[in-house]
């Protein structure tokens, strides 16, 4: 019987090497990458494009799947709180954890593996912190850390022989020498620097974020996704000025307008793009127009500043 596993997946060398670790043993590794405003955004735009680039650099099956909404509700009271900053580490491994024993079924696979390393993160890979996430998530048993597992007690899935325990590894620590040995030994020589991919970690974005969970009952993900491009004003009627700073971020701007939204330009001048949104009525355009004005690069002769609110179809704007 062809042995399959769901291991969690989010593009770093740990877990990349972990479906290697498995894969070495003749077990068929499907890798999940769960997808949010704060992380994996890049399959937000382009999921099939990631999934390709995936398969050719790595050799590796990558299956997507949006989780959003829940995850945006959980962010607003995790049971475990947060880390430093936003970042509900524990809550969000115990999620992810969750959802893959859930498709278990679905890809027919029988357990779930993770790329963590005992002692690497200090909210989520401690050991009674590890052992939390089996159990709150309903992975008892069958939840395997490749990357570490002989410095924990052996899952139901090495004592009945669908992994072989003496294959798998016992890295600890924040180090990261014995994962690029490991790489090399693999032939990846091509892997992603190590750093935090979570923007809930960020100590900027964090405090917007923040600020969007208090003004705004229901939030999704394209407000979290505006909250990390632009100069940002939060006003007092409750709307929300965005700003581009370059040209990158005006065609980010473009591309998150939704009905509703008022876009601000200055087409006969070198100008930013704007997004006011949240906006109920136009006491406040006067204060905003000007707000605008100040990040334009004035030309020769005085400007017009456009204000047009996106109609039903994005693409269709109607002048206000």
């Amino acid at each position: 019987m062809r042995k399959r596993a769901l291991l969690l997946f989010s593009g770093g060398l740990d877990s990349i090497l972990s479906a290697k670790v498995l894969e070495a043993q003749g077990i068929e590794v499907i890798c999940l990458r769960f997808v949010t405003p704060f992380f994996g955004q890049d399959a937000l735009f382009d999921p099939e494009g990631v999934k390709e680039r995936i398969k050719r650099k790595y050799g590796l099956r990558v299956e997507l799947h949006d989780i959003t909404d829940e995850y945006i509700e959980m962010l607003k009271s995790p049971p475990h709180g947060y880390g430093k900053y936003l970042n509900p580490c524990l809550d969000c491994k115990i999620m992810m954890v969750r959802k893959a024993v859930e498709l278990l079924p679905t890809y027919g696979a029988t357990f779930v593996a993770t790329g963590e390393v005992l002692g690497q993160r200090p909210m989520s890979q401690r050991r009674d912190a590890m052992r939390i996430v089996e159990r709150d998530s309903g992975a008892e048993g069958i939840l395997l850390r490749p990357l570490c597992a002989k410095r924990l007690r052996p899952t139901r899935v090495e004592e009945e022989g669908l992994v072989d325990r003496e294959q798998l590894l016992s890295i600890t620590g924040r180090g990261r020498k014995e994962q690029m040995e490991l790489a090399k030994r693999f032939g990846i020589e091509d892997y992603p620097t190590p750093a935090g991919g979570c923007v809930l970690a960020d100590p900027i974005l964090s405090e917007r974020f923040r600020e969007i969970l208090r003004r705004y009952p229901s939030p999704d993900a394209n407000d979290f996704l505006l909250a990390q491009v632009g100069r940002h004003f939060f006003l007092l009627d409750g709307s929300w000025l965005v700003i581009g700073r370059n040209q990158a971020e005006n065609e980010r701007l473009k591309g998150l307008l939704r009905q509703g939204d008022i876009e601000i330009t200055a087409p006969d001048v070198p100008s930013p793009t704007a997004i006011w949104r949240y906006a109920k009525h136009m006491e406040l355009k006067g204060e905003v127009e000007a707000r605008f004005r100040r990040y334009v690069k004035k030309g020769p002769r005085e400007f017009k500043v456009e204000f047009k609110e996106i109609g039903p179809s994005s693409n269709r704007l109607c002048t206000t």
